[in-house]
């Protein structure tokens, strides 16, 4: 009899789970009418819930939802599609947050184009591993072919190389990664702890935060990363990033990385890339350019100028599935010399030997951080096949006409305040009717947003703006239109109305 371990829940025999029934949801050459079959019944529930989603979201709590997927007992299948797909309604489609509705305006999340889903399809079931050419073959050719076309629109040079990310973060930390180890050996530092105390990263005030994870991830200081003062339009002031590269220097310090943004989450701004990039050059330091939402302005038709001194990047992040309609993931970081890739290489006898190189075998892992990994480019792929980078660019260029129109509806709103006109497609904004205490504003805004999430109307994202609380719009859905954001601000207006006439009455009401 098996030994089971303390406290081991031993699971309950399923009936037909045996061998030979298990076999039969192999995905093989014999079960293909059972792959079409079971596949056409899960799009048509999606289709069906997409179809019948009236509002981004239903609103539903983790106090509601976490007890009902608690319920589900993994041990004891159900053993049929149309029953499995019942039980996912319940627990996930139902209440699923859904990009592709008008009213969703929360994060960077955006809808999908069906070239990118039917390349999901292919990819999964293919499942190639684009980790060495023996796993992969065509697509490893296909993932450098759109690292290519992607430098080359960044405008990188002819000895560019990158590789496919899960997302923004990871490559902002593979090129951070590459800046510390070319920046350690230009400067003859030893590997060690009292090395990467003196190295520093300097980045805009309105950064992404993963900056400062990949910082701490890469063994650098508590206070190896230090943020650039902006201007009134959120973007890294040159001046002032020139003066925190003299003072680093003053202090012993090597700045190992600049890292400018062209697209900053809340503000959608971009760093006034040719000035930093002349700053870099003249003072030798790297530039890194996260460009995970800006990215999209490598295909508009009207905007590509908004990127101009990109090019100048030693490296950059894109993220696909931001502004190119892409599911999640679809990522990239390139670098404008392929040769620094090589610090994150490693070769296991056993995966990607030596050899390999001097047989020229293209094995994607020598330029990853991960080994195992997706097939995710196909999607890019396909949508470029099929619908174009021209298509593609004008769906971008709908959502950042919208964004300039909701500024002039949020600037002539006396209900409202906005931050900064928009380059991009993101607002930030708050709703202020005049006469109003600062901390009952604030108590305001959170209340609308949280109240505007439960309803399930709307989604919209919050931040803090020079300590005070905020309301974000970020659009990336050309089905939203100019009547969708004035429903919306008009609920938010109407809540944060409520909640600021009940507090004021309660605080006016005598008390015994």
């Amino acid at each position: 009899m098996p030994m089971s371990l303390p406290g081991a829940t031993v699971p309950a025999t399923s009936a037909g789970a045996g061998p030979a029934a298990a076999r039969d949801h192999l995905f093989t050459a014999r079960s293909l009418d059972r792959y079409r079959g079971v596949l056409a019944e899960g799009v048509e529930r999606v289709a069906r819930r997409v179809a019948t989603a009236d509002r981004p979201f239903t609103g539903v709590g983790p106090d509601d939802l976490a007890p009902r997927v608690a319920a589900v007992d993994l041990d004891r299948p159900l053993g049929d599609t149309g029953a499995a797909l019942d039980e996912l309604h319940d627990v996930y489609l139902r209440d699923a947050v859904y990009f592709h509705h008008p009213r969703y305006l929360a994060h960077l999340n955006c809808p999908v184009v069906i070239p990118a889903l039917l390349g999901e399809a292919v990819l999964t079931a293919v499942n190639s591993s684009l980790d060495t050419w023996d796993q992969s073959a065509g697509g490893t050719l296909i993932e450098r072919r759109l690292i290519d076309w992607t430098a080359g629109r960044i405008g990188l040079g002819p000895a560019a190389d990158g590789v496919f990310t899960s997302g923004g973060t990871h490559s902002n930390l593979q090129a951070l990664l590459l800046a510390r180890e070319e920046t350690r050996a230009r400067a003859g530092l030893r590997p060690g702890p009292e090395a990467l105390s003196r190295l520093r990263v300097l980045t805009s005030a309105a950064g992404h935060f993963s900056v400062q994870k990949a910082a701490r991830l890469l063994g650098l200081g508590p206070d190896a990363v230090r943020t650039v003062d902006t201007d009134a339009h959120r973007r890294m002031r040159p001046d002032a990033l020139a003066r925190e590269i003299a003072r680093c220097r003053a202090d012993g310090l090597l700045v190992m990385a600049v890292v400018a943004t062209a697209g900053t989450t809340d503000f959608g701004s971009i760093d006034p890339l040719p000035q930093v990039a002349d700053i870099c050059a003249a003072a030798g330091v790297w530039l890194h350019v996260d460009a995970a939402y800006g990215c999209g302005l490598l295909v508009s038709p009207t905007r590509r100028h908004l990127l101009d001194g990109i090019e100048w990047a030693d490296s950059v992040t894109v993220d696909f599935h931001k502004s190119f309609f892409q599911p999640v993931s679809s990522s990239a970081v390139l670098v404008r010399d392929g040769r620094t890739l090589r610090h994150a290489t490693w070769h296991a006898d056993y995966l990607n030997p030596a050899r390999a190189v001097e047989q020229r075998i293209p094995n994607q892992v020598d330029k990853s951080l991960q080994t195992t990994r997706r097939f995710d480019a196909l999607k890019l792929w396909l949508t470029l096949r099929i619908m174009g980078a021209d298509g593609v660019g004008a769906l971008f260029d709908e959502v950042v006409d919208r964004a300039g129109e909701t500024w002039h509806l949020l600037d002539a709103d006396p209900r409202f305040e906005v931050v900064t006109r928009p380059t991009l497609s993101t607002l930030v904004f708050r709703w202020r009717p005049a006469g109003l205490a600062a901390d009952l504003v604030d108590d305001a805004n959170l209340y609308a947003r949280e109240a505007l999430a439960a309803s399930g109307a709307a989604l919209v994202a919050g931040t803090r703006v020079d300590g005070a609380h905020h309301l974000k719009f970020t659009l990336l859905n050309p089905e939203t239109t100019g009547d969708d954001v004035a429903a919306v601000l008009d609920l938010i207006a109407e809540h944060a109305g409520w909640y600021a006439r009940t507090r004021t009455a309660d605080e006016l009401t005598p008390v015994g």
